[in-house]
């Protein structure tokens, strides 16, 4: 009788399932530094006094969220190439992952530049300060560190949402596992992989926002 789960079948696709998850960490990380990046733009430019780049940064924004991830990917994947604009799978996902989870972000930053004590625009205004030096000096010191712990939470929902990626034929580490299944019939292994590996990077990721939570705010005290 074979054993439900086989270790040295396990041992035996474990670096093919790596090479699919490097696929899946380089997703993740650029996609997420096109989000933060994107994201504190489209807060910025949400929050101008301007009302031609308030509202269609506003339109923008509701929009992106109101609609599915994988529309979206589908989209830039089928539809963007009939305009001439052609990127690779992996870079259209990489695009789809961080302009998705961008609008997100942007809320969190603006929900953070407006806690900022109103006393501190009053003053920075008093000493004759520019709007970009009190917006760099002045509101982002204080409003990014206490929305660290929510843009890490989109840190690892973005990780978990890599899978959808095979939807434009990204091999990435669940197709892989998918693949492998077909192949030799064996689903066990490979999907548990995939688990256990998703959560290990899971947590070393939640772990790492907790660590850079902490420095900030050591950083903000000595400040």
């Amino acid at each position: 009788m074979k054993p439900i789960f086989d270790w040295s079948f396990a041992l035996e696709i474990l670096p093919t399932l790596g090479s699919a998850l490097v696929i899946t960490i380089q997703a993740t990380v650029l996609g997420m530094l096109v989000a933060v990046t994107l994201g504190l733009a489209l807060a910025l430019l949400r929050r101008s006094r301007l009302a031609l780049l308030r509202l269609p940064t506003a339109f923008v924004i509701e929009f992106v969220r109101s609609t599915p991830l994988l529309v979206q990917m589908y989209f830039l994947f089928y539809v963007l190439p009939l305009t001439g604009v052609r990127m690779s799978p992996l870079a259209t996902g990489i695009v789809a992952l961080g302009l998705h989870y961008a609008t997100y972000c942007a809320e969190v930053y603006r929900a953070g530049i407006e806690a900022v004590p109103r006393g501190q625009l009053e003053a920075a205004r008093a000493l004759n300060m520019s709007p970009w030096r009190t917006a760099v000096g002045v509101v982002l010191p204080q409003a990014i560190p206490p929305v660290v712990p929510a843009l890490g939470n989109y840190l690892v929902a973005m990780f978990k949402d890599t899978p959808l990626l095979s939807a434009i034929t990204v091999v990435e580490l669940l197709q892989q596992s998918k693949m492998i299944g077909s192949t030799t019939f064996r689903y066990t292994e490979p999907l548990t992989l995939v688990g256990v590996l998703f959560l290990a990077l899971s947590l070393i990721a939640a772990w790492g926002v907790r660590g850079l939570e902490t420095r900030l705010q050591r950083y903000g005290g000595k400040r």
